[in-house]
């Protein structure tokens, strides 16, 4: 018997619904996952996993061996719906503007199953106002949007600390009214040990976008640290390092630029709604999206001084792929920019990323090949590269470039 009677249809398992289902299912709940990709859903079914999350296979494979968890391609008839498909970027805006088509869809693909009682929440991130359309499109539909709970609770995890971020946050949940938020924060009190924080829909969504605009205008300064501390010769860990000392102050770490899907999207999400009055954020959005050309002129400049004074094309190896240490996720990965602006400039390159085995654009090589190449830089303080160790033994004196502070 179930611990908890409602069933639970959780919409996207990417790197939030997978997580969020598999944590649901352990607590108790009976949940159907769904998603469009059929090799996700017969990966799940199986008890494998999809993506690299630490803890996440252990749960879903258990969840599917207790029946509890099962995945397909369409949705079920539930009690609470969550959606946690993507959000991502129209392509024809000279502004990134949100795409919302993948939650209306979710939306539209559950309204002919909803009943009297059930409560839909969003989880992806999405512009201010999502909520409330997705009440009209459920209201185009016939659907008496009074007898049911519509909410906006976005996640705000860590990627490599999911499934303990999941359960150990805070949320933020706001409805399209009182009763709305009321029941949806009912609903995640039940897994949820942080506090759970009711307040409307168009606040909430605000709140995520709010968040990931902080961290990224945080981490502009530290880039632009970088570059500035570069042209004079400073050592910007050194500097930041010192800065830190006052006691009012805590500059972030600088690196190759922003990445994965929260920091490097949503300030977009304010910009593109009133590019007028988004001025700080919009600025900053511009710094850390510029950091990674900066590495590639930086880059060329040291080929070419390679190329004057040693006679030799120059072999780059580039340390790191994915958007932060530690993890597979290469979504918005400054990384990849550069390496893909090294290839294309003809450049003979080989990347390191020890969370992958391959990569469909980029050659990937061991971290023990890269002792023959005259060039290394290192974009991503992964462990492996952390180390001052792995850098004694290399034959040929090559030139580093540290763009993110590991120890050489």
């Amino acid at each position: 018997m179930s611990k908890y009677k409602e069933k639970i249809c959780v919409l996207g398992l990417g790197y939030i619904g997978l997580p969020t289902a598999a944590i649901l299912s352990n607590r108790g709940f009976t949940v159907h996952g769904v998603d469009v990709n059929q090799e996700i859903v017969e990966t799940i079914n199986k008890g494998d996993i999809h993506i690299i999350e630490p803890g996440l296979n252990k749960l879903v494979k258990s969840s599917i061996e207790k029946g509890k968890l099962i995945a397909s391609t369409v949705p079920k008839k539930s009690d609470i719906y969550l959606i946690c498909v993507p959000t991502p970027f129209k392509s024809d805006t000279q502004i990134p503007t949100p795409n919302i088509d993948y939650v209306l869809e979710a939306a539209k693909s559950i309204s002919s199953l909803l009943e009297p009682g059930n409560i839909v929440i969003i989880e992806s991130t999405s512009p201010v106002g999502t909520t409330e359309e997705i009440a009209r499109t459920f209201r185009e539909q016939n659907i008496n949007t009074d007898d049911i709970s519509i909410a906006y609770c976005p996640e705000r995890v860590l990627p490599g600390k999911i499934i303990n971020e999941l359960i150990e946050n805070d949320r933020i949940v706001g409805g399209i009214n009182d009763k709305s938020s009321i029941n949806a924060a009912n609903f995640y009190k039940k897994f949820i040990e942080g506090d759970v924080i009711k307040t409307s829909s168009k606040t909430a969504e605000m709140c995520k976008l709010s968040e990931n605009s902080f961290r990224d205008l945080n981490i502009a300064f530290a880039n632009e640290l970088s570059i500035l501390c570069d042209r004079h010769d400073i050592d910007v860990w050194e500097l930041i390092e010192l800065a830190n000392h006052h006691p009012r102050v805590e500059i972030l770490q600088p690196g190759a630029g922003v990445g994965g899907h929260c920091i490097a999207v949503d300030p977009w999400f304010i910009v593109s709604n009133d590019p007028e009055n988004a001025k700080i954020i919009k600025t900053a959005r511009e710094i850390n999206n510029y950091k990674p050309q900066w590495i590639v002129n930086k880059t060329l400049k040291e080929v070419e001084y390679i190329r004057i004074n040693k006679k030799i094309e120059p072999k780059v190896a580039c340390l790191g792929l994915s958007f932060k240490p530690d993890i597979d996720d290469l979504r918005e990965s400054p990384a990849i920019d550069i390496v893909r602006s090294l290839y294309q400039k003809g450049l003979d390159v080989a990347c390191v990323e020890p969370n992958i085995n391959s990569h469909d654009e980029f050659n990937l090589t061991s971290l023990e090949d890269i002792m023959q190449y005259d060039l290394i830089l290192i974009l991503v303080k992964h462990k492996e590269f952390d180390n001052v160790e792995v850098f004694k033994n290399l034959k040929r004196s090559p030139k580093i470039l540290n763009f993110c502070g590991a120890k050489i």
